[in-house]
């Protein structure tokens, strides 16, 4: 029987991304990768600075910065920048609406992403919306995986970028369908095409049925990876192929299932 560091090594992702909201991060010590990044889910559950200077002792931690949010705006309220520790890397992002006040959402980004970079040159930045503003700043780009990724990697090297790509990809290691879609089914189905081309009203966890069960079924296995962990390592190296220096990995059915 495969330990879980096994088990991981089979998927061959580089890196985890915890959700500080969903999980305690200081377990990021306890995960086979020398690579944490700690997501942004706002100000209430930013980890504090004794939890990320721990961390980062032993691994290398990047926290998502929001540069629209107060407390990160590279161009206002930066007061929050003060409280991360020397050595927890930042990846650099609009930020999610969801976490963003009316006042934060009508924020200039373009500024705000190529201060903050100017401010920690080796931060990544994440893509999601603002591709071409994350490309200006030259930056490592931190790509959310969609249907498009692999196409959008090749062409990125094809064209010369010669820069540092990650990718972003919800994980779940297991091929029973119930579990893909309890796990990852509502995440897809946020993304703009497949929310179009399901039923309305539909369910989108191990519940749907009909036509919402198909698209949900092929979504997932275009926003996230799915699958037993050789079949994830598929996915994983086809994205280095075409690209990806880093594959990270969010346990979307909890980080237990990182650390075994």
């Amino acid at each position: 029987m495969l330990t879980t560091g096994e088990t991981l090594a089979e998927t061959g992702l580089d890196a985890a991304a915890l959700k500080p909201a969903e999980c305690d991060v200081a377990r990021a010590v306890e995960l086979p990768f020398d690579t944490i990044a700690i997501d942004y889910e706002g100000a209430e559950h930013l980890p504090d600075e004794e939890t990320l200077a721990d961390i980062s002792r032993r691994k290398d931690v990047r926290l998502t910065t929001p540069v629209r949010a107060e407390g990160f705006d590279p161009l206002g309220d930066d007061t929050r920048y003060d409280r991360i520790p020397e050595d927890v890397g930042r990846v650099a992002v609009a930020g999610h609406s969801a976490y963003l006040s009316d006042d934060e959402r009508r924020k200039a980004v373009a500024p705000r992403l190529r201060e903050a970079v100017e401010r920690a040159p080796s931060a990544w930045v994440g893509t999601e919306g603002v591709e071409r503003l994350a490309l200006a700043t030259g930056a490592t780009q931190f790509e959310l995986l969609s249907r498009s990724t692999e196409r959008d990697l090749t062409a990125l090297r094809s064209a010369g970028f010669d820069g540092e790509l990650a990718v972003y990809a919800p994980t779940v290691l297991t091929d029973d369908e119930d579990e893909i879609l309890d796990a990852v089914g509502a995440y897809a189905a946020r993304r703009g095409p497949v929310a179009s081309a399901l039923p309305d009203g539909a369910e989108t966890d191990r519940t749907a049925t009909g036509r919402a069960r198909e698209v949900l079924s092929a979504a997932t296995r275009d926003y996230a990876l799915v699958g037993q962990p050789a079949e994830v390592g598929e996915q994983v190296a086809a994205l280095e192929d075409a690209g990806a220096d880093l594959v990270v990995g969010y346990p979307a059915r909890g980080i237990d299932e990182f650390v075994g």
